[in-house]
């Protein structure tokens, strides 16, 4: 998450963090944003596949606006949401400029 989260703020883009899928949700319940980056495996019950399907029921603007990052992009279920959501993932480990790249695409540069 530190990783991602100085690509981030080195670029340009606000960013805040959370320890959990649910704590990720709460956050987003009222907060602006401008997208999401969620790890496909989060601690605590909530994963990447179910904070998309959150977006889609209660913030369907983000959900356009996710990316996911993972180290496992041969398991099944992973394969299975990209497939059903259509959102790009970065595969770790990955350069700061490919998930730039990417969050540039999906969100738009930083202000």
């Amino acid at each position: 998450m530190a990783y991602v989260r100085a690509a981030l703020e080195r670029s340009g883009y606000a960013v805040v963090c959370t320890e959990s899928g649910v704590d990720g949700l709460k956050l987003l319940e009222s907060g602006e944003f401008l997208g999401v980056v969620s790890d496909m495996r989060t601690p605590g019950g909530v994963n990447g596949a179910d904070v998309h399907a959150w977006l889609v029921h209660h913030r369907p603007e983000l959900a356009a606006r996710i990316v996911f990052i993972t180290g496992d992009i041969a398991n099944e279920e992973t394969v299975d949401t990209l497939q059903k959501t259509g959102a790009p993932c970065v595969e770790k480990p990955f350069r700061v400029q490919q998930f730039i790249s990417v969050i540039e695409k999906i969100m738009g540069k930083a202000l």
